[in-house]
């Protein structure tokens, strides 16, 4: 079974990551600058090191597509907190929105990657 091509859920996932990278420096640093560099070290590359295959095109550590669902919602869970913690509602709530839509798009590529069907 190939990997499902839904460019949608990519944007957002890609969004909340990003906001992740963002946010969660922003709402440590005020308790340690070590832990907001630590965040975005873990951030970045967990999910760069390890990747199950089939689903990236480059595939340093592989894994099976349970840890790489881990490592999005590691992710959603970041951006959502570290936004509440950072930043005003106003900002914090589209985040939450975008976090939760993320959610519902990631469902059928992780439908995908907990059949096992991911392979090179």
């Amino acid at each position: 079974m190939a990997r499902p091509d839904d460019r949608a859920a990519s944007v957002l996932r890609f969004a909340v990551e990003l906001i992740a990278w963002v946010a969660t420096p922003w709402a440590l640093a005020d308790h340690s600058w070590l832990l907001a560099v630590l965040s975005v070290t873990l951030l970045i590359g967990l999910p760069t090191c390890l990747s199950t295959p089939g689903d990236k095109a480059q595939v340093i550590i592989a894994v099976p597509g349970w840890v790489t669902i881990l490592l999005v919602l590691l992710q959603l869970v970041a951006a959502v907190v570290s936004s509440w913690l950072a930043w005003p509602a106003w900002a914090a709530v589209p985040v939450t929105l975008l976090a939760t839509a993320t959610l519902v798009t990631e469902r059928r590529r992780w439908r995908w990657l907990v059949s096992g069907a991911p392979t090179r």
